[in-house]
């Protein structure tokens, strides 16, 4: 079985892209279950460039598929803050329920309509055999008013999605996994691998 290692850290990631890639004939890694422990400058000004930095950076320590992304909220209201930065902002050790919180009184007065915002992923996959590839999907919503769920992690419990009365902190795993960014960005990048992985 083939291997994909992918470039985070980021538990909560890591679970949904475990979900997402079912099927697939690979076996997913952490970069420390795959023994890498390299830290990776994101210097890129663009989401999709920084997902391509972190899948480049592991070429030179294995032959497996490397898969990175880099995702962000991007709210209107704030120049599109925090967009490339989400991460870290605000601080990289602050927790998210404070920076959600400080989001949440930064806009205390902006109207319904002009809270409009979106989570954004970059997928970038590279390897020794394979060409750099890329994908990018968002999906749009707006902050609530107060942060709701237990469920998802980071910005989720302050964004609500279009058309559905919570927020991404209350949906389910699947909920989430069948309309989320990552899962857009994803199931376009399975359809682009499936050259490389013999499907």
């Amino acid at each position: 079985m083939k291997k994909i290692i992918f470039a985070t850290q980021n538990q909560g990631k890591v679970k949904e892209i475990k979900k997402i890639l079912e099927g697939l004939p690979v076996e997913v890694l952490t970069m420390s279950e795959a023994g890498i422990d390299i830290d990776i400058e994101e210097n890129g000004a663009t989401f999709q460039e920084n997902a391509v930095i972190k899948a480049e950076a592991l070429k030179g320590y294995t032959d497996a598929i490397i898969l990175a992304d880099d995702s962000g909220l991007e709210i209107d209201c704030l120049n599109k803050e925090p967009g490339v930065y989400s991460a870290r902002y605000l601080g990289k050790n602050t927790p998210y329920e404070e920076k959600n919180q400080i989001i949440l009184d930064r806009i205390v007065s902006v109207e319904d309509d002009a809270r409009t915002a979106r989570f954004v992923c970059a997928i970038a996959a590279a390897g020794k055999n394979i060409p750099t590839l890329t994908t990018l999907a968002t999906i749009e919503g707006h902050i609530g008013h107060e942060a709701r769920g237990a469920n998802g992690f980071g910005y989720d419990p302050i964004f609500y999605i279009d058309g559905f009365k919570k927020s991404t902190a209350e949906l389910s795993p699947e909920e989430k996994n069948k309309i989320s960014h990552r899962a857009k960005a994803l199931e376009a990048m399975k359809v682009k691998l499936m050259d490389y992985l013999g499907e």
